[in-house]
């Protein structure tokens, strides 16, 4: 194939949606001198927690510390196991060991790419005390039958919601929002890469107010009066450390950001389910070609288009021509378990305490986890992208797939 003309722009994988609002709401907050933990920081925790209807939210400097915080939150302490999925980025499973717990990998299902509900019950021990499900890469997962499940076993279950900021799941015959949340915590993430973003940033919600409490202690070294206490105090007071804490805030920077981006979430999420019913029509005669899968109970926001290469298509070749006409993709969704530290941090698949048996790189019970690492690509989405370069996108890939053997 031959390489992107000069009159070809470049087509990212992602691009953040901000504008003369952000950059005015940031200038504003600099000026105003208050730029850590403040009033814009407490202004967008109360917005987020009524876009999502959850009874509170408590703004952390990214995802994996919400995860962390999270598993503290709901018990998870050194001996504990928490059942979850390797298909996701390292984070997930990082936060499980933050807390000296061992993360219980169980396999996807490949139609959605979230966690298989059918797998979760047998590898629950007396030692399990969480279950940390994804929405991956937007998609909500059959959360339903995971709080059945986990209800019925007295466990807790926390929601990976890193992607996952404007999707929604069918409860009860009602849609509601992802984060509400259905479980007992729900964590976000405003990374670049997320559907709206603060730089990097993280927000929990829950619908248990000692929780929320707890959060905002540990975000601030265990600190027992916040800043903004101290400030408005008409007296002079001193602050003590009781429990150990730690430095997960956000900034007021952040937060003023964050504000005006969740203005824009409704128009953004439309445009990405826009994007992501045109690529089925483009990308639907492409033989062998597999699309991703919404069940008729989730509406995702599409933070990330995900397609299963047909049989014979090399993923680094098919990625490699994309490059070459000036259109990034990446591969799948990683799984923890091959990654080299995981060679030697304690996780398990249900065969028993402790690290897995199974070699580097390979599980017979996360061959689904696998098979979407190696055979999937993940295609440019955002709500900048025109039909013109997305035209591009759909041609290219089929070109490219055409040629496989």
């Amino acid at each position: 194939m031959t390489s992107v003309s000069a009159q070809e722009a470049f087509i990212p994988l992602a691009r953040p949606l901000l504008g003369e609002e952000e950059a005015q709401a940031a200038s504003r907050t600099i000026m105003s001198g208050w730029v850590m933990q403040g009033p814009q920081v407490a202004a967008f925790e109360t917005e987020f927690a009524a876009y999502v209807g959850a009874d509170h939210a408590c703004a952390v400097s990214s995802c994996t510390t919400a995860l962390h915080l999270g598993l503290i939150a709901v018990g998870v302490v050194p001996g504990d196991e928490v059942v979850t999925v390797s298909h996701s980025f390292v984070a997930t499973a990082n936060s499980v060991r933050y807390c000296g717990a061992t993360p219980v990998f169980v396999d996807i299902e490949p139609g959605t790419f979230n966690i298989d509900p059918a797998l979760v019950e047998r590898v629950i021990t007396p030692r399990t005390r969480a279950i940390l499900v994804v929405h991956q890469m937007g998609m909500p997962c059959d959360l339903a039958e995971i709080v059945r499940i986990a209800r019925s076993r007295g466990l807790a279950v926390v929601e990976d919601c890193a992607c996952a900021v404007g999707s929604e799941i069918l409860w009860d015959g009602q849609w509601q929002r992802i984060g509400r949340p259905q479980g007992d915590v729900a964590c976000f993430s405003f990374h670049p890469r997320k559907v709206i973003t603060t730089g990097d940033g993280g927000m929990i919600t829950t619908n248990r107010g000692d929780w929320d409490e707890r959060f905002r202690l540990l975000r601030l070294h265990g600190m027992s009066q916040s800043t903004a206490q101290r400030h408005g105090s008409p007296t002079v007071t001193f602050e003590s450390y009781d429990v150990f804490g730690y430095n997960f805030r956000m900034t007021d920077i952040q937060a003023a950001i964050g504000r005006e981006q969740l203005k824009r979430l409704p128009g953004i999420v439309e445009r990405r389910r826009a994007l992501a019913d045109r690529y089925r029509r483009l990308l639907a005669d492409i033989p062998g070609l597999v699309l991703p899968e919404e069940p008729a109970w989730a509406r995702s926001n599409w933070q990330s288009y995900c397609v299963r290469l047909p049989d014979g298509c090399d993923q680094r070749q098919v990625m490699q021509e994309l490059l070459d006409q000036g259109i990034a993709t990446r591969r799948g969704i990683m799984a923890a378990h091959r990654e080299p530290v995981y060679r030697t941090e304690p996780w398990s698949c249900g065969s028993g305490p402790g690290a897995c048996g199974c070699a580097a790189g390979t599980c017979a019970r996360l061959v689904e986890s696998e098979r979407a690492q190696d055979r999937t690509i993940v295609l440019p989405l955002f709500p900048q992208l025109t039909d013109a370069e997305q035209d591009r996108v759909a041609e290219a890939l089929r070109a490219s797939c055409l040629l496989c053997p």
